[in-house]
Parts: C-alpha cells; structure tokens; sequence
C-alpha cells in the first residue's frame, strides 16, 4: 500500500431493504438511490442531523422482480425533486418521480433482464440486457435498438465525453457513438490491489460519492459507505458491531477439510461421553475446528489441536461435505434460487447422478436430461449412449425427448431393467398453510391468555411478533440458503414445545416442520438437541400417547419426515430409529389418508437412510412396517406403492431379502402385481422378480 494511500474505513450502514443489495446510483451531492432483490428502489438522503449519516426517504414498489441498475435525472420542470431510472429482472425499464415515488412511464422492449441503464446528452435513455442488446428510449418508446454483442450485456456507462461503453460476458468492452461502435477492447491491464474491504456477503455493486466516499451494496441486503476521512468514520460500536457481522459470516462459511465449521458441534458437545477409548470428535470453538478425543482411563475428552487444511494431496480434485470428487459443478437453476452443488466422478453413469441429485434436491425428474447434458458438455464425453425411459411416480409427470426410440426393438431379451427400485432420494414435505397456521397459534394463545391458570403459558406481544418473523422467513422458501433466524427464536418455539397443553401442540408442529425443512433452522434444533436438551423426541413422546390427537399424529410424523433432509439430523435419525417407528406404528392403522401417506413417507426414508448405513437390525424393522402397508389391505394407491418400493428396495440393495421371503413377502408381490393400478403392478413385478432370483 502506498504511503500516500489512506484505507477505507466504515462510515455507516444503510438498513431498509429485506433483501440482497444489487444496484447503486449516485443522486446529486447528498443523496443515494438503491435497487434490491426485494422489487423495490429506496431513496436515501443525508440526515440532517449528523451529517456523516443517512436516512430513508422514499420507497418506491413497482417492479414484479429484483431492481438491479439505476440511472439518475437531475432535477428539472418535469422532475422538480429529481428522478430515478431502473432496470430489472422484469424486463422492464421504469421512470420515477421522486416527488411522488410513482413510476411515471413503463417501457417493455427487452426479452431478458435489464443490467444497465443510463442517461446520454440529449435525455434519452439507454438501456441494456441479457438479451445482447441495446435500447434507447424516448418520451418512454424505443427509438432505436441494436444487437451490440454476441453474448449477454452486463453493464452500460456514459462517459463525460459522451461516448457509451457497454460491457459483456464475451469479455470484451465496446466504445460506442449511437449505434455505431467506435472500438472493442479486448483484455485489461494489470493493476495493483491497494486495499481490499471485507463484507459479510457478496458485493452486487460499488460507486463512489462526489467527496471520495465508497457505496457498496451487499448480499446482505445492507448499504455500507466507507470514507478515509477520520471525521466521518463510524464510531467505536458500530465498527464493533460491523467486525461482529464479519466474524459471525466468516464463521457459516469457513470450512475445514471441506465441512463447514459453523456445521460442527459445539464445546457442548463434550460433556456427552465418548463410546470408546480413542474416539475422535471436531468441535467448532469460534471459528475454527478443534479435534478431541475420548480417554476412557480419565473418562474425558482430550484436546488435541486445531483442524487445519492439508496440502492438496487430492491432485485437482474438488471436496463436497468432505468428499473428494473430479468434478464439483454450481448449478443455477433459476434467479431467486439457491445455487446448487453437483459432484460427479469420472466413469460415473451420468443418468444415475442425474436423477440422484435431482431427488436429493427435491427438484423434478424433468431436469433429468438437461442435467445430463450439462455433465456430459462440462466433463468432455461422447458418444455416451441416451437413456431415454422416464417417468416420476410420485407426483405422476412424464418427460418429452425429441428423437425418442421405438419402444419395439429387436434382438436377445436384454438384463431385466427395475422401474422402481432401489429409491434413492428421500421425500420432504416442503409447503405449509402459514396463515391458517398463524391463525390457530393465535387462538390457542389468546384462550391460554384469557385463562388465569394458563396465562403465563402463552406468548406476550413482542413473542407474538417474533414468532410471526419466523413464519415470514419461512415463506421465503427462495432465500432459505441465506436468511437465518435469531437465537431468541428457539426459546419460543421450546417455550410452546414444553409447556403447551397436547391438544394444542399440532400447529406448533407444523413451524417446526418447516423450521427442520430450513437449514439454519435445522441446525438450530441439532445445537439443541446436542445440548443435551431432546425437545423433539420429548415432545413426541408427549403429542402420541394414548389417546393420540390424529392432528398431532400428522403434523409430528411430518416433522420427523423432513429431518432427513439435512444431513446434521442423519445421527438423531438412526439413534431414535427404534424409538420413533414405534411412536409412530399405529399410524399403519389410521383411518386418515393423509397420516398413513406420511407414515408411509417416514417408512421410505428410514428405507433409504438404513440401506446406505448398512444398519440390518433397522432394516429389518422397517421391512415389517412397510410389510404391513404394503397388503391388499391398503385402499390407497400412494401409501401402498411407497411401502412396495421400501419392500423392493430393502431386498435388492438392503440385508433382508431372505427375511422378507420368510415373512411371504410373495404374496404381496402377487396381489400388488395384479392390481389395476400400473404403478403398483410393476413395483410388484419387480419384486416378483427379486423373489424368483433367489
């Protein structure tokens, strides 16, 4: 760093938007406009009451997608206050008037997102897009449109001296005079990093004010200003409270040896003795993983040093949960989506991850061939034969492919192709009716409140308002990668967990249901339980004791469902497996549809989860539940085909395929085989043929 270089450091931070930052726009000397993934653009101006901060001053609603690129009109007759342009992931480009915060004009034109917008000489407005191409409007019509690279425009600027420079994923920078470019600029200088500022996210966008200031705008959904003037910089709290954020962000992301540390157990962890002399247990102290083990002579864990990063031994390949893989891949499935991770391995079946990884990330099996595309396209293979069958039988769709054989073909009988088993992903329930569940909460509450003996049993006012921010994150189901929830927030939900009454605990299960379907809220739970503190398994315990509620039934077995989808809950899963099959048996039984369809979503998931752990004696048990739901007895098509693919899948990858013989696994192959429903017919041929192959 130069010596005449002074750092940036924090000046304030800008709080309004709910979610990610992704555009900033410089308005006059005091004033900053911002667009954010929350459809909204805020005008912020200078507090007038101490200078080096801001404040919100208008909100302006309108777009139906995230707000990205801004563009500034300095005041004027029309604009009196000024005015704001902005592009968005809608397509559409918007002119604003600041004294009223309304959209004056509405321009559609491009086919894909806006990811630039400016003002040139004359007033007009340019704009650009993913769509490669750029438009200038006028009096809110287009008045000239022309394809300006060969690949998506990622930005577009005027320069002072009137010239426009667009930017492009085709790696080049283009000059242009109107519609004709003047140059295309090809590569960049090499340039010394003079400082670089730490955020808890990803940086969208950066402008500096007219007196030097940096604007950032973070993942974060917070604009932050940095300045080098020691007058302004923020004080000792607030930086405090910004080194904070970092360190709490630094924390869910570090990994060691490619698992997450914020992912590891606590110190809490060591007071639960180890199994044997030797054992080894990581712990996360800070931010950072510390190993232990267990000494049996002294009957305590002993320290043995922090995890570090070895060198990479792995010659290129990538690490996933702490598996090495060839290939590790980021898939962006759409805007608004997490970006998913996908492995693949060299000599892999394409078509099998294909469909795994798509079950695991409860996506749809249409995917199935463009994954495999993608694979084949990103790890350089040909001539790989298509596999072009297809059909999803638990939500009933079919996939079109263009150039799709006969189904008649010639030749020797070929290996006998199972349609349905083994499964391999695990289903989840992913959908909950929030205000209906709100509604009911309310309602317990208010009775419990109302009523002197059970008063201090319910939720006070600022309870109340937590838990319904619970609820509005967990609506936000395309954020669930990146929202998180407060630590006070379990002390609600334990609060109602262990002192509401029974027949009133089944709409508190269903938040905890989707709090397990979330992943911070997931490991919320797992630091519980890991306590020492087995909220779930008491509470369960509590809602299925005889006479059990069905509500409680239902909403109890949906939670334990979705717990494993997170693989923090994999070890609570197989050590309550007895336990929790048989809190749940007389499920099998239910004269509601929709309980015994979950019991039969647990039985399938237990099938899954044992299978991979190899646990027979857990195999076996769950062979008999689904034994049970798998007889002609079972009117409904779902519960009963679940139940046959876990029969199917237990004997053809699992331990127990002579056990199931004994038990005359047979005969409910021959019924299932002569049922009218396709599904359940060709499940019971497969198992058929698992029988015959003894």
């Amino acid at each position: 760093m130069g010596a005449d270089f002074e750092p940036y450091r924090l000046r304030c931070e800008l709080r309004g938007h709910e979610e990610d930052v992704r555009g900033i726009c410089i308005c006059g000397d005091s004033s900053i406009a911002t667009g954010s993934r929350d459809k909204t653009v805020r005008f912020w101006r200078v507090d007038e009451t101490e200078k080096s901060r801001y404040t919100l001053s208008k909100t302006m609603v309108g777009h139906n997608s995230f707000v990205g690129p801004l563009a500034w009109i300095p005041a004027n007759e029309r604009f009196p206050e000024g005015g704001i342009v902005s592009g968005g992931m809608d397509t559409y480009v918007f002119v604003w008037d600041l004294s009223t915060a309304q959209a004056i004009q509405t321009m559609k034109g491009h086919q894909l997102q806006v990811t630039g917008v400016t003002l040139d000489d004359q007033g007009d407005i340019l704009s650009s897009s993913i769509d490669c191409t750029v438009r200038r409007w006028r009096n809110g019509d287009t008045v000239e449109s022309w394809p300006a690279h060969q690949a998506p425009i990622q930005a577009i600027l005027k320069l002072p001296s009137g010239e426009v420079a667009t930017g492009s994923t085709d790696t080049t920078v283009k000059l242009w005079r109107g519609s004709k470019c003047l140059h295309t600029f090809i590569g960049h200088t090499d340039a010394a990093c003079v400082q670089s500022i730490e955020h808890p996210g990803c940086v969208w966008d950066v402008k500096f004010l007219p007196n030097g200031d940096l604007v950032t705008a973070c993942s974060d959904g917070v604009i932050r200003i940095w300045t080098t003037d020691a007058d302004r910089m923020a004080g000792t709290p607030e930086l405090d409270a910004f080194e904070a954020q970092l360190s709490f962000y630094k924390s869910n992301t570090k990994t060691v040896g490619g698992i997450k540390v914020s992912e590891l157990p606590g110190l809490d962890a060591l007071q639960q003795p180890g199994t044997k002399n030797g054992q080894t247990k990581v712990i996360r102290e800070g931010d950072t993983g510390v190993a232990y083990s267990w000494n049996s002579a002294d009957y305590k864990w002993d320290k043995i040093g922090e995890i570090v990063d070895g060198p990479d031994d792995l010659q290129g390949r990538k690490k996933l949960d702490g598996v090495a893989y060839d290939y590790v891949f980021d898939v962006d499935i759409e805007d608004g989506e997490p970006i998913r991770k996908l492995p693949y391995n060299r000599g892999d079946n394409p078509y099998f991850v294909a469909e795994q990884w798509l079950l695991k990330e409860g996506l749809p099996l249409t995917y199935k061939e463009q994954i495999v595309q993608f694979i084949l396209k990103n790890t350089g293979q040909a001539n790989v034969a298509l596999d072009y069958s297809f059909a999803d039988p638990y939500t009933g769709a079919n996939a079109y492919m263009p150039g799709q054989p006969s189904s008649f073909t010639s030749g020797p009988p070929e290996k006998y192709n199972f349609k349905y088993i083994p499964k391999r992903g695990m289903l989840y329930f992913d959908t909950a009716q929030f205000d209906g569940i709100l509604r009911k909460i309310a309602e317990f509450n208010n009775a419990m409140a109302s009523d002197e003996g059970q008063r201090l049993l319910s939720l006070n006012d600022a309870e109340s308002m937590r838990l319904n921010a619970i609820v509005a994150i967990l609506k936000d189901t395309s954020h669930y990668h990146t929202s998180a929830f407060a630590d006070t927030d379990m002390n609600i939900l334990i609060k109602m967990l262990t002192s509401w009454p029974v027949q009133m605990l089944f709409p508190v299960f269903d938040v905890v249901k989707m709090m397990i379907y979330h992943p911070h809220g997931a490991n919320l739970f797992v630091n519980c339980l890991q306590s020492g503190n087995d909220i779930l398994m008491d509470t369960f315990r509590r809602a299925t004791a005889a006479p059990a509620l069905a509500a409680n039934q239902l909403t109890s077995i949906r939670a334990v469902v979705n717990a494993f989808r997170q693989t923090c809950f994999r070890t609570w899963l197989v050590h309550h497996r007895s336990e929790i099959l048989d809190l749940f048996s007389e499920c099998c039984s239910s004269s509601n549809k929709n309980i015994r369809l979950s019991y039969s979503t647990l039985i399938l998931n237990y099938t899954v989860l044992l299978i991979d752990s190899k646990d027979e004696d857990g195999q076996q048990q769950v062979l008999s539940a689904a034994m049970e739901l798998g007889d002609a007895q079972e009117h409904d098509v779902d519960v009963r085909f679940r139940a046959l693919v876990a029969i199917g899948s237990l004997m053809l990858d699992g331990l127990v395929k002579h056990q199931a013989i004994q038990l005359d696994v047979k005969s409910i192959a021959e019924s299932a085989k002569s049922s009218k429903e396709a599904k359940i017919a060709e499940v019971g041929a497969d198992i058929e043929h698992l029988i015959k192959s003894v």
